[in-house]
């Protein structure tokens, strides 16, 4: 089965699934409960599948869909400030077609870079549960399986484990514990392991702040470009 096609049966598998009561409950209530500027909107209010090129030598992992960010629109990273801020500078490191980031069928594309997140349900105060995130871990684990980066993103400490948990059952590394995370760090892994970088995650509260800019994630993204085109060819 093709990339694109393996994909369709997973985000159908994903979109489908409720094995975690918790935020089966929430991801509904916040669905039907809206938030008044959205009153109008049908929320998707269903687990988010992943969304990008599906032969993406960059996967960017991030945490969980916002209650009223991808929770209503149904795209990854759509419809809050942590999307504007994170498209926009996907758009301008010439991983997407474009800056904004309103809907679904807002006409997005993304160029060798596919988006996902270590947990598919948004989660009471954006903290999933580590059951929650283990429930969700097989979907990650698939997709990195059928797209075969050659580089992964975190977006924030709790991708950044998510992915070295994932390594260190398979055997790849034997200890997170090397792999020290923060922004722009960067972890060389054994062998074809794609390589792993972190930026702090695009929340609201990080750029508000100051904590991250859009300086911040350009140099790290740049370096992703250039580490793409030092090796060119489709690695897997």
């Amino acid at each position: 089965m093709k990339g694109d096609a393996a994909l369709r049966v997973l985000n159908e598998e994903i979109v489908a699934c409720r094995r975690c009561p918790r935020l089966v409950a929430h991801r509904e209530k916040m669905a039907r409960e809206k938030r008044r500027a959205y009153r109008d909107w049908e929320y998707w209010g269903k687990p988010v599948p992943g969304f990008g090129d599906p032969t993406a030598e960059l996967v960017l992992l991030g945490l969980a869909p916002g209650a009223h960010g991808s929770n209503r629109t149904g795209r990854m990273f759509t419809g809050d400030r942590s999307g504007d801020f994170l498209y926009a500078a996907l758009h301008k490191a010439g991983f997407a077609n474009q800056p904004s980031c309103s809907h679904r069928d807002d006409g997005l594309k993304l160029k060798n870079c596919y988006i996902t997140a270590a947990a598919r349900c948004a989660p009471p105060d954006n903290k999933p549960l580590p059951g929650e995130l283990a429930n969700c871990r097989g979907y990650l684990e698939r997709e990195l399986e059928i797209i075969k980066p050659k580089v992964v993103l975190a977006l924030g400490k709790i991708a950044w484990d998510t992915y070295l948990g994932i390594l260190k059952d398979r055997g790849v590394i034997a200890s997170r514990a090397p792999y020290v995370f923060a922004h722009g760090a960067e972890a060389k892994l054994p062998g074809s392991t794609p390589l792993l970088l972190g930026v702090y995650h695009p929340s609201q509260q990080n750029t508000q702040t100051g904590r991250v800019t859009s300086a911040m994630y350009a140099k790290v993204l740049n370096h992703i470009g250039k580490v793409l085109a030092a090796d060119p060819g489709k690695s897997g």
